[in-house]
């Protein structure tokens, strides 16, 4: 599996956290940035996280900012991106079962190092439940999306 992952300058600690974690289980890292807590904006490394995932060079994207909205923002502008903030396992859990989400929105601000460990395990280990009520919301996303192109 390989995970892109990226952060705002306030995120930067949770990223490397983060990293280490999935890298000791032996996921490959694809680290789009911030590589420093230089003052930067958030779009420019959701948006190439987002970009890895809908062209295939991730399997999953993980983007984190000072609350996480900006980043599940513009991880939604990508076609193809179903992108939820999380904050608990639950939610985690029921992103992947329900939405077939495939970047994740952490927030460092209010996810601590231990529970954005938890939420990244369980929204990884958790497969997308194929039930076809959830099914049929996620086409008419996909439609949606389409008729926005026109």
């Amino acid at each position: 599996m390989v995970i892109s992952i990226g952060c705002d300058h306030s995120a930067l600690e949770l990223k490397n956290e983060i990293i280490n974690h999935l890298k000791s289980k032996g996921i490959e890292i694809l680290d789009e940035g911030t590589y420093t807590k230089e003052s930067c904006d958030y779009t420019d490394f959701g948006y190439k996280v987002a970009k890895d995932v809908q062209n295939k060079k991730a399997d999953r994207g993980i983007v984190i900012c000072y609350t996480g909205i900006g980043m599940s923002i513009i991880a939604n502008k990508v076609e193809n991106i179903r992108c939820a903030l999380v904050g608990n396992i639950d939610a985690a859990r029921l992103t992947r079962e329900h939405n077939d989400t495939n970047v994740l929105a952490l927030s460092a601000k209010y996810t601590g190092y231990a529970l954005a460990k938890e939420i990244v395990d369980v929204w990884l280990e958790t497969d997308f439940s194929y039930n076809e009520r959830h099914q049929r919301r996620i086409d008419k996303i996909t439609k949606y999306e389409e008729m926005e192109k026109k």
